[in-house]
């Protein structure tokens, strides 16, 4: 039987990773969006449309990716960040799709397609089961200024730039407290994923 597809999802200092992490002791294979979407943005492919989109100078005269350059100006109005999704959403769903592919038959327990924007880019529709990390602002706002040394305003405005919980809990089969203590989310975490693997075999 091919394997379980299961969405991870969740907003920023939310507790996702940490929750990845011990999918990933418990037996599961981690598909990280965030890290393919690193690596696609340099291929030929992609980097063609970023260079007619936003400029050839986004390019290094080493070839490497001015990556801030590139955020700076993607992010520069809501037009232009919408275009670099339409530009970099296929090709990074292609990627996820032909690891899926490959993981299938594997020996992990199930395959976790680890997605900031599983609902926006539509890739829920390829996951059997979704998860959304939640947890309360202050204590993601205390989070995301220790992990990226940034001040509270800038925190504040990264967060503001994303979805509300409510977005999240009207999507998710299931949902995770990422306001746990550290130590208890691998034994949290283990008993959701049966918990999952469970209903999941129920309907087959």
């Amino acid at each position: 039987m091919s394997k379980i597809v299961i969405g991870l999802t969740g907003p920023t200092g939310a507790g996702k990773s940490t929750v990845a992490a011990a999918l990933e002791h418990a037996g599961c294979k981690i598909i990280d969006a965030d890290r393919i979407a690193r690596e696609v943005v340099v291929q030929p492919e992609c980097l063609a449309q970023l260079t007619a989109e936003y400029g050839t100078d986004i390019v290094q005269p080493d070839g490497g990716l001015n990556r801030r350059l590139l955020a700076q100006r993607a992010f520069s109005t809501p037009q232009k960040s919408v275009r670099l999704n339409e530009i970099t959403h296929p090709i990074i769903l292609k990627e996820i799709l032909r690891q899926i592919e490959q993981e299938r038959f594997g020996t992990a327990k199930a395959v976790i397609m680890d997605a900031p924007l599983l609902f926006e880019s539509g890739a829920d529709q390829y996951c059997a089961k979704t998860i959304a990390v939640i947890a309360p602002a202050e204590k993601r706002l205390a989070r995301v200024m220790n992990r990226d040394s940034i001040s509270a305003e800038q925190a504040k405005a990264r967060m503001g730039a994303q979805q509300p919980d409510s977005y999240y809990l009207d999507r998710a089969d299931y949902v995770f407290d990422g306001s746990a203590d550290t130590q208890s989310v691998p034994a949290k975490a283990q008993a959701l994923l049966e918990q999952i693997l469970g209903d999941v075999n129920e309907t087959i």
